[in-house]
């Protein structure tokens, strides 16, 4: 019996030797020599030294070869370079597996910029005959919600249901993420959602992020519900999007019973999901635990500081949003233009105009060029203070054109008699800009209302019921 099993296992050893060595030893040496120089590099300037490599020892239609160029050329952001490697116009496309192909898919997939790279292969793929498998369209699939694409991720969604591919979980993921990331695809999405046979916690995920994209914060927190009703148990992901939509409607006491749901349920605390709770907090005025979170927090990135900066804005507390920016600084963490964002917007609700201004002007040492939103924290600052004709000065000097918010502000600010010309103004270039905006019309009357200027008053009036505008009613919320 040893001896019947001794032979047994020399002759697997050498049925397998035969099979690794049905290739010509010199071949197999110079495609393992390939896969090493593939592995090891670092720049497309190696990249092109090596495919020359591979073109001088005749590898260039092997699928092993291709496959590891192609990831390795994902990783170091030469994508688009090497599709004109790997499919060249006189290419035998029979060599090509969909295993190549899928690498290609997912290789564009994960580039932002070429993401409609990856629909132009899956369609070369189709074309030469190769197909796909049910790994091709989660790829494809997600390049389509990348380019937010409704007609295109509805002919792609045609083959799935072809091939029978609906039923496969992953598929019907990325489907469900597909159409929640395309404008005017929220129905198609739950649809997809309410068909599928078979659900995991990241379908319901996918779907209640879908909701908060769209803004249909109250849907997400019912499909939630349900979740818990049909006892899937949620991730981090879910919980983040939860207290998203806690946050939106301002939800305390839901957002109180989310935090205590993640530590009764014992969901790691990822640094993503403490942002949540930080901004859920602000948003639902608690500034107390919003800070409690935060310094709990044994690690930060840039986001955890802007959405403590943001929330300390919003609530006017612009002494404490110096100081965390202050302390940022000093932990080492550089800020961007979103954090000075939160800084500017909190020293204009505190009335900080020379802090303001300063860091304002800061922002040129960490080269960060002022964007519409800093110019606007500006002039906001400065009309809140009465300075009106400072920020007119400096919405004239502004390198770039002021947008609808900021002429708002503006107009808004004017005093008195003497500025209602300014007021018609740049309440003229509203006009151009959103011509159907209610409330350009409203400001302008409220304005020639102050002034006792009736009869110009009764023509905007006019001019709105002309256009069929109305004004939306006001309304208050206890």
């Amino acid at each position: 019996m040893r001896l019947y099993a001794t032979h047994r296992r020399r002759l697997f050893h050498a049925i397998t030797t035969q099979s690794l060595s049905s290739k010509p030893r010199p071949q197999r040496a110079a495609e393992l020599n390939c896969l090493s120089l593939l592995q090891t590099c670092q720049s497309p300037l190696q990249l092109l030294q090596i495919q020359a490599h591979i073109l001088k020892l005749g590898l260039s239609s092997n699928p092993l070869i291709l496959t590891k160029f192609t990831s390795t050329s994902s990783d170091i952001d030469a994508i688009d370079y090497a599709f004109s490697f790997l499919f060249p116009p006189e290419a035998d496309t029979r060599l090509y597996d969909t295993f190549l192909f899928n690498t290609v898919i997912r290789a564009y997939g994960k580039t932002p910029n070429l993401k409609h790279c990856a629909l132009n292969v899956y369609c070369f793929m189709v074309k030469n005959g190769v197909f796909p498998n049910n790994f091709t369209y989660p790829f494809v699939l997600k390049a389509c919600a990348g380019v937010g694409d409704l007609r295109l991720g509805k002919q792609v969604h045609g083959p799935v249901l072809k091939l029978g591919f609906e039923g496969d979980l992953h598929v019907g993921n990325t489907m469900v993420h597909m159409y929640g990331c395309c404008e005017g695809g929220i129905k198609d999405a739950r649809k997809v959602f309410d068909e599928m046979p078979e659900r995991s916690s990241v379908t319901w995920s996918a779907m209640i992020g879908n909701y908060m994209r769209s803004g249909l914060s109250v849907n997400a927190i019912d499909l939630f519900k349900q979740m818990q009703v049909a006892k899937v148990y949620p991730d981090e992901f879910t919980m983040v999007s939860v207290l998203s939509a806690c946050g939106d409607l301002s939800d305390l006491e839901l957002g109180k019973w989310a935090e205590s749901y993640i530590e009764r349920e014992r969901i790691h605390k990822s640094v993503e999901l403490c942002n949540s709770l930080i901004n859920m907090f602000m948003k639902c005025g608690d500034i107390e635990k919003a800070m409690s979170v935060f310094n709990s927090m044994k690690e930060r990135d840039i986001v955890s500081w802007t959405s403590v900066l943001a929330g300390l804005g919003m609530h006017g507390h612009g002494i404490e949003a110096i100081s965390i920016f202050e302390e940022m600084k000093r932990d080492g963490v550089r800020p961007d233009g979103t954090a000075f964002v939160g800084l500017l917007n909190a020293c204009s609700h505190a009335g900080l105009i020379d802090e303001g201004r300063f860091y304002f002007k800061s922002m040129m040492d960490y080269g960060i060029s002022p964007k519409m939103k800093h110019y606007g924290c500006m002039v906001d600052l400065m009309c809140r203070a009465g300075l009106v004709k400072g920020a007119l000065k400096f919405v004239e000097s502004m390198p770039i054109e002021p947008n609808s918010i900021i002429l708002r502000t503006l107009i808004n600010a004017f005093p008195g008699q003497s500025e209602v010309n300014l007021s018609e103004f740049y309440t003229e270039k509203l006009f151009g800009k959103e011509v159907m905006n209610e409330s350009d019309y409203v400001i302008l009357s409220n304005i020639y209302a102050k002034l006792s200027v009736w009869e110009n008053k009764y023509t905007i009036r006019e001019m709105m019921d002309k256009k069929g505008i109305k004004k939306t009613p006001g309304c208050t919320m206890v």
